[in-house]
């Protein structure tokens, strides 16, 4: 494994030293170098730093261009305006950089994080007993991506489902069961999803309409909710039925998503339930939590209501019950006492984000939170339809996920289909690629928009060939898998010494981003800035045919091996960024 380092962080580093040796007197200085569309890259430091030393900036950049060091990486610099210095690369420095990337293997010499820690990341949270809907979609790819991008930069990564698997409803589901046995009708593995949720649904509407007509069995439902919470066996493994099911249910949804989620991984409210009274009794003696009108809360000066008074969290209710904040506190301190996490991300809805604040700064209070262990909501936005209302079906019901996801396949099956016989798939082949890029267009859709922002659920141009959608991206990867299988002999090969046409040159400083791209995500927790550097990459790659031809007889063999070199690159860098986010690339489309 070798860490490359990208052009711009080498040419940073000689523009720095070059200041230096200039202005001695400045100490250390940031050139404040960015891509320009007059060259390669503009620095842009040397205007702030003659203002600080009341000197001439066209002066002071002459200075730092002499101070300089000759080499193979600069071919030209230009001063420009009040000090900006315009910079173009060598070609060679260009190629044996890239070639050096190449030369990496899957890392494509992207660093390893020297800061790495362990992260633990709480996502997908689907509810016990009920169906996934639209509503999970976002918490569980954008958490999906977050974990294969931070896993990829060097950061250990402890996944948390923590589902919704413990309550007052379950009193009723259980009662309802233990006094109808074998209602479920599936025993663990045996059951597809759909079976499973049909089971569960039929006990839970079953059971709903006992508890609201018969009093009888409400008190006998209300008593099962204090066996389950006493930890009663019976209960507890008729609780476990429901678990088991909904798992069924769950995995199978999530194979849909083409996620891999493993029980290790599924921590739900109930693995956190013996440590909830010790979490309280804590916030108690410490005086984080106080007494109010019977209950155990936290309160804070800048949470108020509409009436002025302050809102607390509640964290033990005045019956003696358990609120959200006292598992979602106990779960923090799991995570930082027992599996020492340095950071905590929290994959959650934006309208939660009020509790996560007042839940974050107790464990602040608390101690369990501090400099060197950091919490942070990953807060999204809301799925919507084409008439920028939340998404639903024409009867106004929240769209189940499932059938959006077999509606995005079939959408997309087609479309794989009409390119089919030109491209020679098997009917093998075009379920499969059909099934990748449904889910594939889904994901990206989802993981192109910038987190916090809604976004509208529109799969006619989701699917669509042109525009910024991941079906793009996977034609762009399989057009150049063609092209490599007709290369024939030819194979690709770096050649350093040949000049390079212009769209070349765009398309390779761009791949040469990829490692900074992916340490700005990593650090911002930001998916969409990939997915955008992907899209500009296929978009380069667009230019690039249109103005270079890979495969002719007219070019020497260099410039077809040097072409070959720079398109399997590019396959392979999108191949990568792809599957950090989730999403596969098809061999042929």
């Amino acid at each position: 494994m070798a860490s490359v380092p990208s052009l711009a962080s080498t040419l940073q580093q000689q523009l720095a030293d070059a200041l230096t040796a200039a202005l001695p007197e400045a100490g250390a200085a940031d050139p404040l170098l960015r891509r320009s569309d007059r060259a390669d890259f503009q620095a842009n430091g040397i205007l702030a730093l003659a203002k600080k030393l009341k000197g001439n900036p066209r002066e002071l950049a002459g200075k730092v261009t002499d101070a300089l060091p000759a080499g193979q990486l600069i071919k030209d610099i230009e001063v420009s305006g009040p000090g900006f210095l315009n910079i173009t690369l060598t070609d060679r420095a260009i190629t044996e950089t890239l070639a050096a990337r190449a030369a990496d293997g899957d890392r494509l010499g992207v660093p390893v994080a020297a800061d790495a820690g362990t992260t633990v990341i709480d996502y997908a949270q689907p509810n016990v007993a009920k169906e996934m809907h639209v509503g999970h979609l976002r918490s569980a790819v954008i958490g999906d991506a977050m974990v294969q991008i931070l896993e990829f930069t060097g950061e250990t990564v402890v996944r948390r489902h923590h589902i919704g698997d413990w309550g007052t409803q379950f009193g009723m589901l259980i009662q309802y069961l233990f006094e109808h046995p074998g209602e479920l009708g599936h025993k663990g593995g045996e059951a597809d999803g759909e079976a499973a949720m049909s089971s569960l649904n039929r006990v839970y509407k079953a059971s709903r309409v006992l508890f609201d007509s018969d009093e009888e069995f409400k008190a006998r439902a209300r008593d099962r909710v204090v066996a389950l919470q006493a930890g009663d066996p019976e209960t507890l493994a008729l609780w476990q039925g429901f678990v088991d099911e909904s798992k069924i249910y769950f995995y199978s949804v999530f194979d849909k998503l083409d996620m891999e989620i493993h029980d290790p991984d599924i921590v739900g409210e109930s693995g956190y339930n013996d440590m909830l009274e010790e979490t309280c009794r804590i916030l108690e003696e410490t005086g984080v939590a106080v007494r109010s009108e019977g209950a155990l809360c936290v309160f804070f000066d800048d949470v108020k209501g509409p009436d002025g008074n302050q809102v607390p969290l509640i964290v033990k209710k005045t019956n003696g019950g358990y609120g959200y904040a006292a598992t979602d506190l106990s779960a923090i301190r799991d995570r930082v006492q027992n599996l020492k996490a340095d950071t905590l991300l929290y994959v959650v809805d934006a309208r939660q984000s009020l509790h996560f604040k007042m839940v974050f700064e107790t464990a602040r209070r608390a101690g369990w939170l501090n400099d060197d262990v950091t919490a942070h909501q990953l807060a999204f936005g809301t799925v919507l339809g084409k008439d920028g209302k939340p998404f639903k079906t024409r009867e106004g019901v929240t769209v189940r996920l499932q059938d959006l996801l077999d509606e995005a396949v079939e959408r997309a099956t087609a479309v794989v289909r009409e390119k089919a016989e030109k491209v020679g798939l098997t009917e093998d082949e075009i379920v499969e690629n059909g099934r990748y890029v449904g889910v594939g267009a889904v994901k990206y859709a989802d993981l192109s928009t910038s987190a916090v922002r809604d976004y509208k659920f529109d799969l006619d141009q989701m699917v669509s060939l042109n525009g910024d959608t991941s079906v793009y991206l996977q034609y762009a990867y399989a057009r150049i898998r063609s092209i490599l299988r007709k290369a024939g002999e030819a194979k690709p090969v770096a050649h350093p010494e040949l000049e390079l046409a212009p769209a070349e040159r765009a398309l390779g400083l761009h791949l040469d981003q990829f490692g900074a791209v992916l340490a700005e995500v990593a650090e911002g927790y930001e998916p969409h800035k990939l997915a955008a550097y992907l899209y500009q990459l296929a978009s380069h790659l667009t230019t690039f045919y249109d103005q270079c031809q890979v495969l002719s007889d007219d070019n020497p063999a260099p410039v077809v091996e040097n072409r070959l070199f720079l398109v399997e690159l590019t396959a392979r860098t999108l191949h990568q960024g792809m599957r950090l986010l989730g999403i596969r690339t098809p061999e042929r489309l």
